[in-house]
């Protein structure tokens, strides 16, 4: 091996990780001489284990300069690779197939003397030939991570346009190896774009020679009979017998390996963590901290105290045959199953056993003899009403219908239905089948809902015509079935196979026959995908189990006494569900459930009328309108709402001011606000006189203040406080003393399972095992209730120390004449001013709808004042726009990042739009 090559200086390559390795030839084959990056010298120590990075085409090692200091920091071994004619390795001019590939890479590592533990990783094409060494090099693998790659392509589809345009014969010559186009175009796939100097990084090695990019794009296998079509089928075979752990990494934005190549993937490696990096493209370690994910996996999966001496128990390494090639060489798929380190425990499985669980399908089966009434939909065409008897049925029947036309359990089914009793009928028959329902409603936005529906790749859409119709202009997964019967022409054009009164006639009719269901699904079997608001970024799939959702069903049952006697009014969409498996009558107002601001006051009314409904379920940004057109009630339904003697409002924070209007139009309700999230929910209950006790008690309990107080732990949660430290990260040890603020942490029986195809951010949210980082800031006070400051991710750190924004906030919107208040930081980290920016009241400000500006100077002198007397903060900026940006479900969480960008732009001068 020798150091000190001739590459020239590199941005982000450290000259000492390039080496030159001479492998002596085999027969009538010459030596070859490969160029790597190793991170030998980086390490202290004796290796914990050896990364073999694989690149693929046109890139070369460089692609890995990230994960070499990464690793070696973690105690890893990286070797990457340029591949024979690629990179700075040797030109000999030979046309290489992917068995020849493989091979060469065996011999190099023989050559090299690697002996194991190997982790693979792999990108685009160098992922196959990767894939290829470690089904050959079962003796030495313990682990495979890949990067936007493919192993298998179906003969009845096209492979992707960019390489169908590489291939052909008019342009391949040229595009590949005559000119750099083919490189530039793929370098031109970066999210962001690469800088100036890691392009001329990537394109150095390729000046003059190169043929090996043009014969790669030749040895696409893209139909049976391509001469490395064998050596394909062979390397996917295999992969599927891999027992190894596995790390797959996805940039959903790849145009050349599309959503269908991942799918496949988990198909054969169904046991692999995943990780979907929303945004991110076909060169994903540049888009991304590809680096950072995987030496986190690496600690998370092998533990230092896992491992076994290569030099001890573990078996030799046993070398590929000289001069063997990879499709005839049968111990390709008749070596034993590649072993390696042991599989670690799925962390994504909840442990089997613990307290029996009561399916939330079971209440269909208990009232299944019941002419009550169970769900009641409003509509501006009159309304819908199904008792527990005919819903126990088609439940049953739509269950045994949807078995009959192949879901089956595991599989996801999408759910594209407004709330009501088709939506409940669908849920419900897939919770007894044991399908996902993956639930992404309209409220995320239609971009919000497709990356989501993509994300989650459902087996099966269940949709209106409206969801169909997106399903099919947006080319969503999974086979077609409409709510109501289609027109053929209809039909066809929407892609519909099935329907839902088709699918329940014919498990009638199979119910008649004798057939059962399937068994009830386990209760750590997956149930749903729900997925959260988009608030904070985009929507993530929050997968419960049947154990979480019935624990989240018994919670709620207990904090509010509901049940089989209840009825309520679901003006917010999940609550609507949630009513059927507590066996309570669930009412649908009249009103758009994807934008709850549309419920009135007359429409609320009208809802709880039509079932003598006991409590109402809403969203702050509903209860406002229904506040604002309570003047529109008549005397008949001012009366219906007299009878409610419950509120609940949940989905964002409430003011007090607000939630004390409830008596307004429901003067025997009580008023109480539930703080959850998609994650678990609920966490903390409160009612409105608690509210009043607590900021009564500013002052005098300790720990209160300084945020909304939202009540204690409802049963079986816990909340302790991870604190904050100067720099605004949450660090340290959970604490659940008074008055320390952190990111707020929860353990509870109905907490989800896992983040969906989101190994990273699972890892994050649970590294504090059996509790989950909630991403709020908070403290609890004296008394052992939680006051919410934030999110964590808009503390300002300010010179002075940290500020958190809701009790800035909170200040701002006493001050006569705001309506809303966003506290935000504008600078870099640890020298942030604190900037307020304002939503004004048009019957106090004149100005309110008028274009962004600063504030007057004695609207900006009263806040000022109003928080530092409250906060003790000063006030850098106060900025007033038309209308603070919210999120498209709640229509009342603020979006403090987006607005923090704009005022940043804003006071450096940059244009004054709204944000």
């Amino acid at each position: 091996m020798s150091a000190g090559t001739d590459l020239p200086e590199l941005p982000g390559l450290d000259p000492r990780w390039s080496r030159r390795v001479t492998v002596p030839g085999t027969g009538e084959d010459p030596p070859v001489t490969w160029h790597l990056l190793d991170n030998a010298p980086d390490l202290t120590g004796e290796a914990r284990g050896t990364l073999l990075a694989v690149h693929g085409n046109p890139t070369w090692s460089y692609l890995w300069r990230s994960l070499l200091p990464a690793a070696a920091a973690a105690g890893w071994r990286v070797v990457a690779v340029d591949q024979l004619g690629m990179g700075w390795s040797q030109r000999d001019g030979r046309f290489r197939r992917l068995a020849d590939r493989v091979a060469e890479l065996g011999e190099l590592t023989d050559h090299l003397g690697l002996t194991g533990p190997v982790v693979t990783v792999g990108h685009d094409w160098g992922g196959v030939v990767s894939l290829g060494w470690a089904v050959a090099h079962p003796e030495v693998l313990a682990g495979v991570v890949l990067t936007n790659t493919a192993v298998h392509h179906d003969d009845d589809g096209e492979i992707p346009a960019l390489l169908r345009l590489a291939g052909n014969p008019s342009v391949h010559g040229w595009a590949t190896s005559g000119t750099r186009t083919f490189l530039r175009a793929t370098l031109a796939l970066a999210h962001p774009p690469l800088s100036r100097e890691v392009r001329a990084a990537y394109l150095a090695p390729y000046d003059e020679d190169r043929r090996a990019v043009a014969d790669f794009v030749a040895d696409i296998p893209a139909d049976p009979s391509h001469p490395s079509r064998p050596a394909l089928d062979a390397i996917a075979d295999g992969v599927a017998r891999l027992e190894v752990p596995a790390l797959v990494l996805w940039g959903p934005r790849d145009p050349v390996f599309q959503r269908r190549y991942l799918e496949d993937l988990l198909r054969r490696l169904p046991h692999a963590d995943v990780h979907r990096f929303e945004g991110a493209g076909h060169l994903l370690a540049e888009d991304v901290d590809v680096a950072g994910t995987i030496t986190r996996w690496l600690g998370s999966t092998f533990p230092a105290d896992s491992w076994i001496s290569p030099d001890g128990a573990a078996p030799a390494p046993t070398p590929l045959p000289a001069g063997a090639s990879l499709p005839a060489d049968s111990a390709l798929v008749t070596r034993p199953l590649a072993t390696g380190a042991p599989l670690p425990a799925d962390s994504r499985t909840s442990p089997a056993g613990g307290a029996p669980v009561r399916p939330l399908a079971a209440v269909l089966d208990e009232r299944r003899d019941d002419d009550a009434p169970a769900v009641v939909a409003l509509h501006p065409g009159g309304t819908d009403t199904v008792t527990w008897r005919d819903l126990a049925t088609r439940v049953r029947h739509l269950a045994l219908g949807l078995h009959d036309a192949g879901v089956r359990p595991g599989q996801r089914v999408s759910l594209l239905v407004t709330p009501g009793v088709d939506l409940t009928t669908a849920l419900f028959a897939c919770l007894r089948l044991g399908a996902v329902a993956v639930i992404a409603d309209q409220g995320l936005g239609l971009r919000g809902m497709s990356r989501a529906i993509r994300g989650a790749s459902p087996d099966v859409v269940i949709g209106i015509d409206r969801g169909l119709v997106g399903a099919r202009l947006l080319s969503w997964p999974g086979r077609r079935v409409a709510v109501s019967e289609l027109p053929p022409a209809q039909a066809r054009a929407l892609g519909v196979t099935d329907t839902l009164p088709g699918l329940t006639a014919r498990g009638a009719e199979l119910e008649r026959a004798g057939t059962v269901l399937p068994p009830v699904p386990g209760p750590d079997d997956d149930a749903a995908i729900l997925f959260t608001s988009g608030s904070t970024g985009p929507a993530k799939g929050v997968v419960y189990t049947h154990r979480g959702l019935a624990g989240m069903r018994d919670t709620l049952a207990e904090t509010y006494d509901l049940g089989r006697e209840s009825s309520f009014v679901a003006g917010f969409a999940p609550f609507a569900l949630l009513g059927t498996a507590l066996g309570s009558l669930a009412v649908v107002p009249d009103m758009d459930v994807t934008a709850p601001a549309t419920l009135t006051a007359a429409a609320l009314a009208e809802a709880v009328r039509a079932s003598s409904a006991t409590a109402v379920f809403t969203s702050p940004s509903a209860l406002r309108n229904v506040l604002a057109t309570a003047g529109e009630l008549s005397a008949e339904q001012r009366e219906a709402l007299s009878g409610v003697g419950l509120f609940l409002s949940a989905g964002a924070p409430i003011p007090p001011e607000l939630l004390a209007r409830v008596a307004e139009v429901m003067p025997r309700a009580s008023a109480r606000t539930p703080y959850g999230m998609t994650e678990v929910l609920p966490v903390t209950d409160i009612d409105l006189e608690e509210i009043r006790r607590a900021v009564a008690g500013v002052g005098t309990v300790p720990g209160a203040g300084s945020g909304t107080c939202v009540g204690r732990p409802v049963p079986g949660t816990q909340v302790t406080i991870l604190p904050l430290d100067a720099d605004g990260a949450a660090t340290g040890e959970p604490t659940d003393a008074p008055g320390v603020t952190g990111e707020i942490l929860v353990a509870a029986p109905h907490l989800k399972r896992t983040y969906d195809r989101l190994w990273a951010t699972q890892e994050a949210s649970a590294d504090h095992p059996g509790r989950h980082r909630t991403g709020d800031v908070g403290h609890l006070d004296a008394e052992g209730r939680l006051w919410v400051e934030g999110r964590l991710s808009h503390v300002v750190t300010a010179p002075g120390g940290v500020i958190t924004p809701v009790a800035v906030e909170h200040a701002a919107e006493r001050v006569p004449g705001v309506l809303r208040a966003a506290a935000v930081g504008v600078g870099p980290s640890g020298t942030q001013q604190l900037v307020v920016v304002l939503e004004t009241d048009p019957a106090v400000d004149r100005r309110s709808r008028a274009g962004a500006s600063l504030a007057t100077p004695g609207l900006m002198s009263a806040v000022r004042r109003a928080v530092a007397e409250a906060c003790g903060v000063p006030v850098a900026a106060v900025l007033r726009v038309r209308e603070l940006p919210t999120d498209v479900r709640h229509n009342a969480k603020i979006e403090r990042g987006r607005i923090g960008r704009w005022a940043e732009k804003a006071l450096a001068g940059g244009r004054m739009g709204e944000p």
